[in-house]
């Protein structure tokens, strides 16, 4: 259930905070009030797609909070998502600015597709011209799934996944008859590239070495040169070297040492100065015969180079991706060697996919047949009680079993005749727009008990409708509001007359901008907007006892 709703800064509200409850909560008011704009800000809440145009002129940021109270499967897929909640309410959260949205749930930031997985579970929302998708053979085909329940929906799955396996396999058939016509020359291509890398015997990492002895022989005139100056430095013989100029300093020390004890730690320093020289001129020279090399040796590393790299333009930019390019083309070459027979494995594969997908249409299609008959059974009594007074429903099914589809191989039409001695036609043909209006109410009301979702919210649920429908539609939404929350926006006396709740939505001018408000009627709040949607112009005591009669009458009706 929809508990609390907070509105900041969004299109021509400046702020509002409106509480539901349980039952019917009816919102009215004038055309162009901004009705659509809380119907808009739920959506927006629920991952709507937005842009800054919806941020109120002047205002930095617009701002949309929706607490909900959440069931055990709410608080399961919660838990799933890894988002705590401690009490049994969940809060949705949307802030929008010009360059970015943030989604909130619990306070977390969530991405908004969780946030409209969560929604799924916790409201339904009738758009305006919603009632329009009921002419739509997919729609309809989605309507009935809804009503088959778990069952189809476990069905459906089935055939989702045989499907993508069998549309899998049947690429990999037409792939592989398209390559029998083209075979030799694939196969000699792929030979050729095949040898290639092997005959290259490449070893993982060698890139690497052979790089680093390509630089360091490219540089080794260099790199002697500078060493043997080094050495020089160190110990050329000639009294002036490192070499030399330590051993004096050492021998100066052992004086000083044996003068004080305490001397001693300076000319172990020295000593140890000595020993690094000697260590590094032991590692120079190792170091300068491994530079000694043959121009041969030089002509095999830069040979070795210019091969890998050949193999690496044309087949992966790492000696990795180079042995992973020849397994793949080694099994494509081992299936067109032996293409006959991988074509003959194949087709059974594939003919095996299609028994498994055929199957489980079969399956689907039995449901959906099954959940067929009772909805038409349930959809004609509730059309009786929107004052068709002799409907018939039936649904049609046009099924094709060769047909591989993710939804199985049926065509769904949805029959209706509304007017006695008519036949039953496609919905399309035959439906006016208050008849689709209650035909929609007629199926959310069969929906809304099969489904989880405590929260249902209409939009002019009403549009086309007067007089004694309206009457019989409100009727109706009140037995429904009993077993589920309805938020619903109207335009009819009749059917905000049933209200539990009653909220009036105004617009007014104030500090030279437009502002929308939403507010709480009491009691005589409520009759002088029932007496404004009979259509007076200016209230009096006839007006008002109008108002209150239909407000009386809407009462006896809910308590029968």
């Amino acid at each position: 259930m929809l508990e609390y709703m907070h509105v900041r800064n969004l299109a021509l509200i400046k702020e509002c905070e409106i509480s539901f409850d349980k039952g019917l909560n009816i919102l009215t008011g004038e055309t162009g009030a901004g009705k659509s704009i809380l119907l808009g800000s739920i959506n927006l809440a629920l991952g709507a797609k937005a842009d800054k145009d919806v941020i109120r002129t002047g205002e930095e940021e617009a701002y949309v909070e929706l607490v909900f109270s959440a069931g055990e499967e709410t608080k399961a897929l919660l838990n799933e998502m890894e988002i705590s909640s401690e009490d049994s309410s969940v809060c949705i959260s949307r802030k929008i600015t010009p360059t970015k949205t943030v989604f909130k749930i619990n306070g977390e930031i969530v991405p908004a597709k969780q946030v409209k997985e969560l929604a799924g579970g916790l409201i339904d929302i009738h758009g305006q011209h919603e009632h329009q998708s009921l002419l739509s053979n997919n729609k309809q085909r989605d309507m009935l799934d809804a009503f088959g329940g778990f069952e189809v929906e476990e069905a459906k799955r089935s055939v989702v996944s045989f499907c993508k396996e069998y549309n899998r396999l049947k690429s990999e058939y037409d792939k592989a008859l398209e390559s029998s016509s083209q075979r030799e020359r694939q196969i000699s291509l792929l030979r050729y590239e095949i040898d290639e890398i092997i005959n290259a015997d490449l070893k993982v990492g060698e890139d690497e070495e052979l790089e680093a002895d390509y630089k360091r022989m490219q540089s080794a005139e260099r790199i002697l040169n500078s060493l043997n100056e080094a050495m020089a430095i160190v110990s050329e013989g000639s009294g002036n070297d490192v070499s030399s100029m330590l051993s004096r300093a050492i021998a100066a020390a052992k004086k000083v040492s044996s003068l004080d004890e305490e001397a001693v730690a300076l000319e172990d320093s020295l000593i140890q100065c000595e020993e690094f020289l000697g260590d590094f001129m032991l590692d120079a020279a190792n170091y300068m015969e491994k530079l000694d090399f043959s121009p041969e040796d030089f002509e095999r590393v830069e040979d070795r180079l210019n091969t890998i790299n050949s193999l690496k333009l044309k087949f992966g930019n790492r000696i990795e991706d180079i042995l992973s390019y020849l397994d793949e083309k080694s099994e494509e070459l081992s299936k067109l060697e032996n293409l006959e027979e991988y074509l003959s494995n194949l087709k059974a594969d594939l003919d095996k996919a299609f028994f498994s997908y055929k199957e489980s249409a079969l399956k689907l299609s039995s449901l959906r047949k099954s959940a067929a008959k009772e909805l038409s059974k349930l959809l004609s009594g509730e059309l009786m009680n929107l004052n068709f007074l002799d409907s018939r429903f039936e649904v049609n099914f046009d099924t094709n079993e060769e047909l591989v589809s993710e939804n199985g191989f049926d065509n769904i039409d949805f029959l209706i005749s509304t007017n006695p001695g008519e036949p039953l036609k496609p919905m399309k043909n035959v439906s006016s727009g208050g008849e689709l209006s209650r035909i929609m109410l007629a199926m959310k009301t069969i929906l809304a008990k099969k489904d989880s979702v405590d929260a249902l919210i209409f939009d002019e649920i009403d549009a086309g409708i007067s007089g004694k429908t309206a009457w019989e539609v409100s009727g109706r939404l009140s037995k429904l509001s009993k077993e589920h929350q309805v938020i619903l926006i109207t335009h009819l006396a009749q059917i905000a007359a049933f209200s539990d709740r009653h909220f009036e939505i105004k617009k007014a001018f104030i500090d030279g901008a437009t502002t929308t408000s939403i507010n709480k009627l009491d009691e005589k709040g409520e009759i002088e907007e029932l007496s404004r949607l009979l259509g007076f112009d200016e209230e009096n005591a006839a007006t008002i006892e109008n108002a209150k009669e239909l407000k009386r009458r809407a009462k006896e009706r809910k308590n029968l």
